[in-house]
């Protein structure tokens, strides 16, 4: 977890962005790189059914967004003492043992494919739990950052944690994406003092089981106990924010839609339920 990407666009997570952002790289030592986010024009032509009208964004409203978005960024580092990185690339001498530090770029293209593409260079890319509500994070972002990237997606919650990582859950469903999450996360699991894994009963695929991956952690030298719950009146996505919510978890860990976006969308899922409703950080892997 070494570098970190923070997609950056105003919207009322963005300070628990940073604050996530920041606690991840105080744990690992992360350089934080913020970039500019704004959709490009062509992803902003809405058309207006009753008149036949089509209204473009305008694009120096979009650059001065930006331009505050990056103020924000820059600002937030600076209160939180976390230190500019100075210039030239990075170095393994200059990584090792260094601690947190941040750099900005500002020279993006604007459009959410850049940033699928982007991120690619990144250990993990940190964005906003997104929502429905107008101030809420784009789910474009979150998706863009998942399927394109290939590397994980840290979610900060609508609220600034405490904490991250010291407790962890792992919401295990026996499915590849839940067990590639399961192997970018291992930095944190090395270091959290807890570690749950839990799987619910209806909503897994075949697969290893809780109790078998807790296993195969011990092997790596990761203590973690299991619970396995049975079908009941609630769904997947219920037990596991209940359960984190007791276990008092700082991080979920979960692969993202083992179901289909689509079949989500239509009839919900464990990913829907967490999208909409956790308030702890997650790190989420497809």
């Amino acid at each position: 977890m070494k570098t970190l990407l923070v997609p950056v666009a105003l919207h009322d997570a963005l300070p628990s962005v940073f604050e996530t952002a920041i606690l991840a790289a105080r744990r690992f030592g992360s350089l934080i790189e913020g970039v500019s986010q704004r959709p490009a024009l062509a992803e902003y032509v809405p058309v207006d059914m009753v008149g036949g009208m089509t209204w473009l964004r305008d694009e120096e409203a979009d650059k001065a967004e930006a331009e505050t978005a990056g103020s924000q960024f820059v600002a937030f580092m600076k209160q939180a003492g976390v230190p500019l990185m100075t210039d030239g690339p990075c170095t393994p001498e200059a990584v090792s043992g260094s601690g947190p530090r941040y750099r900005w770029r500002a020279d993006v293209p604007a459009g959410d494919a850049f940033l699928g593409q982007y991120a690619r260079l990144f250990t993990a890319t940190v964005v906003g739990r997104p929502g429905a509500t107008d101030g809420a994070p784009r789910m474009t972002t979150f998706e863009t950052a998942l399927f394109e990237s290939g590397r994980p997606i840290l979610l900060a919650p609508p609220i600034a944690p405490a904490t991250l990582g010291d407790a962890i859950l792992i919401a295990w469903n026996g499915s590849t994406e839940t067990a590639r999450a399961v192997a970018f996360a291992m930095p944190f699991l090395r270091q959290a003092q807890r570690i749950r894994v839990i799987s619910v009963e209806g909503g897994t695929v075949p697969g290893p089981s809780a109790e078998e991956l807790a296993r195969a952690l011990a092997c790596e030298g990761i203590a973690a106990d299991f619970r396995a719950y049975s079908a009941g009146r609630r769904t997947p996505g219920e037990v596991f924010l209940t359960e984190a919510e007791s276990f008092g978890c700082d991080l979920l860990i979960k692969g993202a839609y083992t179901q289909s976006r689509l079949r989500q969308m239509i009839f919900g899922g464990p990913t829907s339920h967490l999208l909409g409703h956790a308030g702890i950080p997650m790190l989420m892997a497809h």
